[in-house]
């Protein structure tokens, strides 16, 4: 989802992102803060403008979609909260833990139980793009543990900011419950005002004790999350071109006619993990030629006066 990103109402073409925040005439232009909001402008603008962002903040967002979308964010969290649990006492970021604030992994379990039902872990699978950034995520926290900040910043700003938008468009467009089931991870109960809460978290980042190479090197990694985050954008808009009618109505494409769309060749094959073509498509599409009809009718002439001839 896209991040760091103040939210607005839109116009008719939907709801839409800008950066507009409260000054704090407390921050000077070196203060880490100032550097990640400066310095990741360019990435806020990239990510806006991804197609799935678009069509997402227009509305045009297919449940099957919106659920493996989750399904990124849900292992997303788990690697990015596992290396904030591991870092928690490290000075160059113990100043940003806020677990009860704004950890995200339970309230995603929540939504994917709510969308793939019980045996949630048995229906899901990372993805290559997420894979990618889940890598990166443990990569920094296990050994450059000041880059961690940088990805927190960008996913929990975002996720008070951007994200409040796509909770609203999310739940109108998918027609979710007014419960909130679906979409947990857009809701965070123990933050009563955002606005207090990101000033809060950015006075934070500008406690941290870093010299000036370090929060570039931050600035940089921040860009790189970014760059991240429309991958599994831009994997997403892939799999939305490929998704059947079906799936654009809120139902659940499948390869048999029932069941879990990853277990369909021809998905697993737009993440480049299988042969292409799905069998079922295939065949389906076989039996509407004139050609097959024909043999096939043929074919069951012949079984036909097989049948009669035997009974007799």
């Amino acid at each position: 989802m896209p991040s760091v990103m103040e939210s607005s109402e839109g116009g008719e073409e939907g709801e839409s992102l800008s950066y507009e925040e409260m000054e704090d005439n407390n921050v000077s232009p070196t203060d880490l803060s100032e550097l990640l909001k400066e310095g990741t402008k360019e990435s806020h603008d990239r990510a806006e403008n991804t197609q799935f962002v678009k069509d997402f903040l227009k509305g045009r967002i297919k449940k099957e979609l919106f659920k493996l979308a989750t399904t990124a964010l849900y292992f997303t969290y788990s690697a990015l909260e596992e290396e904030m649990d591991r870092n928690k006492d490290n000075p160059v970021f113990a100043p940003l833990y806020f677990p009860l604030e704004l950890h995200r992994k339970e309230a995603l379990i929540k939504d994917m139980k709510y969308f793939y039902g019980e045996d949630w872990e048995e229906k899901i699978q990372c993805s290559e793009a997420t894979q990618q950034y889940v890598d990166r995520i443990h990569h920094v926290g296990q050994h450059e543990p000041e880059l961690l900040v940088a990805h927190a910043y960008t996913r929990y700003m975002g996720d008070l900011s951007g994200g409040q938008v796509l909770k609203k468009v999310a739940q109108r467009a998918l027609k979710l419950p007014s419960t909130e089931e679906g979409i947990q991870f857009y809701t965070f109960e123990n933050i009563s005002n955002a606005q207090q809460f990101k000033q809060l978290y950015r006075a934070r980042l500008n406690t941290l004790d870093l010299d000036k190479h370090c929060k570039e090197r931050i600035v940089e990694e921040a860009n790189r999350a970014f760059r991240f985050n429309m991958q599994v954008f831009d994997e997403l808009d892939q799999i939305g071109r490929s998704l059947t009618e079906a799936a654009e109505d809120g139902g659940v494409p499948v390869h048999d006619g029932k069941g879990d769309i990853r277990k369909c060749p021809y998905y697993a094959d737009k993440l480049g993990k299988a042969a292409p073509g799905c069998p079922y498509h295939t065949a389906v599409a076989l039996a509407k030629q004139p050609v097959v009809q024909l043999i096939l009718a043929a074919c069951v002439a012949v079984a036909a006066g097989a049948a009669a001839w035997y009974i007799m």
